[in-house]
């Protein structure tokens, strides 16, 4: 597999499903999986941000993983890791001796970033793990161009960046110094931003919105590589109250808007872990309406 082409798609981000007990819905979890990759999904990232990261144990996630790959048949799995660098390096390892070919790290939670710390994070997890296929998760606006062609070079396992900064100016001037061939670029804002970004030079975005309607996405991924933009801005307007609903008062809502369209489907639980919270009767009603212009 050429993890760089394979990149090159919707990239699902799993929710994780609590049951009753504040515990993994294994089954539901499962489920979900199968459904997105049945669907034509090639690739799918447990323990993403949309999957709760930061409120999953270091068990929980390892579970995830394991969940991830017995479900995710032929798919690329392409899990999160983060946190400290040591713990980060700790994941990557397991992550491929659990059978991933890659993963993404996420963002560093360090108040102060430099460029070059910024790329040792990165060095030193790419050198726990050199068989594993590193992709960025950049959030911030500090990791420039500069930063991304220096970890190019100096990291032969970096094939791919997740790029979140709303931004696509900047997204531009990091593809033409680099360049497409060596890094997968992916739109890290999910479909509202996604054809805009593919302008920039995104070869495939990530996305939460696909656990619920994977149809969708993957209709807009192919509008948009066949050049048909008058599809892809039919499918953008078609999503986008429900991505709308999930940036809502700084994406406060952004894990519980897709649970609650899964719930409302019957798929999984609508249950969130703090500091996030479930959706307000009128915020579940917006749902209801959204899905149902989906039909």
């Amino acid at each position: 597999m050429d993890l760089r082409q394979a990149l090159r798609s919707v990239v699902v981000i799993t929710v994780t499903p609590f049951d009753a007990d504040d515990r993994i819905d294994e089954k539901a979890y499962g489920a979900l999986v199968a459904r997105v990759v049945d669907a034509g999904v090639s690739v799918v990232t447990p323990n993403g941000n949309t999957s709760e990261f930061y409120s999953l144990t270091p068990s929980e996630m390892d579970r995830a993983l394991d969940l991830t790959i017995e479900a995710a048949g032929d798919a690329l799995v392409l899990p999160g890791i983060g946190f400290d660098a040591a713990r980060a390096a700790e994941m990557a390892v397991r992550a491929h001796r659990s059978g991933a070919r890659a993963a993404m790290v996420h963002q560093p939670v360090h108040p102060f970033l430099s460029v070059r710390g910024w790329v040792d994070y990165h060095l030193r997890i790419a050198a726990a793990a050199p068989e594993l296929g590193l992709v960025a998760y950049v959030r911030s606006p500090q990791v420039t161009t500069a930063a991304l062609a220096q970890l190019a070079r100096e990291c032969p396992s970096f094939i791919g960046v997740k790029y979140a900064v709303p931004d696509p100016l900047a997204l531009a001037d990091a593809v033409a110094v680099i360049g497409q061939d060596r890094l997968t670029w992916l739109c890290g804002l999910a479909e509202s931003w996604a054809p805009f970004f593919a302008t920039a030079g995104a070869q495939g975005f990530t996305s939460g919105l696909a656990t619920i309607a994977p149809e969708l996405s993957l209709g807009l991924l192919d509008a948009l590589d066949s050049g048909d933009r008058a599809r892809a801005m039919s499918l953008w307007h078609k999503v986008k109250p429900l991505e709308d609903a999930r940036a809502r008062l700084g994406s406060a809502n952004n894990v519980s808007v897709v649970k609650e369209a899964l719930a409302q489907l019957g798929l999984c639980g609508r249950a969130v872990r703090p500091p996030i919270a479930e959706l307000s009767g009128a915020e579940r009603a917006e749902v209801t309406r959204i899905l149902a212009t989906w039909h």
